[in-house]
């Protein structure tokens, strides 16, 4: 079982990583594809982002790139720190030269693919050797002041729960047991909840439970509005008060002015497992 401060970990990672994820969709590159009427999630695929050191904030970056759709490219000369993007799945490949790097990332970019490359150098080697070739990346880690009031932003929306703007939510989902089982039908909820124009929610619930793997086996969060937390609220009561969902859940839901905890129990919880 998870020790709160593993939960913890795992929440702020996940705010983290969805923080990145709002401002990269946010961007003009973002655009919906020729048919926004058929596909209206936003859609990086076919660009290359760099996410440059793959510290925290990187491994956050890498992996809210993957969720939008995009290419990236990073780096780190640390073994450890190598070792763990693999093993956690964060980059797809590790590779010791930017030779190698391009002939992957050129293939999956050209097929508008998902793909992670790690090269073991300092980021600062592998950005000469990019500089000298003509790397040109589409998108770019954001700079230390814009990454400092990322980060502050987030910090603030761990504590208070979310931007201080009168209609926005921090809701954070969890189950009792068998994460693997009853997350995907909350998501299934969360889903539903969403407006139509809601492309960038609806991407975000359906591809960051796959790219996050275990790193959030346990918690899920949505940064949306008032109005889909209250008809997410409602659709779980309904769907656990008819045995639908069978294990406890809990929802935590984050305003501007304080926080509301829910917690909602089968009859039967004997059957959660």
């Amino acid at each position: 079982m998870a020790s709160d401060s593993d939960r913890n970990a795992e929440f702020v990672f996940l705010l983290r990583v969805h923080g990145f994820y709002v401002d990269l969709v946010s961007t003009p590159n973002a655009g919906l594809d020729s048919a926004p009427d058929l596909n209206p999630e936003p859609d990086l695929g076919g660009k290359l982002l760099y996410a440059a050191q793959l510290d925290e904030d990187g491994r956050a970056l890498v992996v809210a790139s993957n969720i939008a759709g995009a290419a990236s490219l990073c780096a780190t000369a640390d073994p450890a720190a190598q070792k763990q993007a693999v093993r956690d799945g964060v980059v797809d490949f590790l590779v010791s030269t930017l030779d190698e790097a391009l002939r992957i990332l050129k293939n999956e970019i050209r097929k508008r693919q998902t793909v992670a490359v790690c090269v073991a150098l300092p980021p600062q080697a592998l950005e000469c050797e990019m500089l000298e070739r003509g790397v040109m990346p589409d998108l770019l880690r954001p700079s230390a002041d814009s990454a400092e009031h990322d980060r502050e932003r987030r910090q603030q929306e761990t504590q208070d729960g979310a931007d201080p703007t009168s209609d926005t939510a921090l809701v954070v989902w969890s189950v009792a047991s068998a994460p693997a089982r009853w997350l995907p039908k909350l998501d299934a909820i969360a889903s539903e909840c969403l407006e139509t124009e809601a492309g960038s929610a609806r991407r975000w619930i359906r591809l960051a439970p796959r790219y996050l793997g275990r790193l959030a086996r346990a918690t899920r969060l949505l940064v949306l509005d008032r109005e889909f937390a209250a008809s997410f609220i409602g659709r779980v009561r309904d769907r656990v008060e008819s045995g639908e969902i069978a294990t406890p859940v809990q929802i935590r839901v984050t305003f501007e002015e304080g926080n509301d905890e829910l917690h909602f129990a089968p009859k039967d919880s004997s059957k959660a497992d």
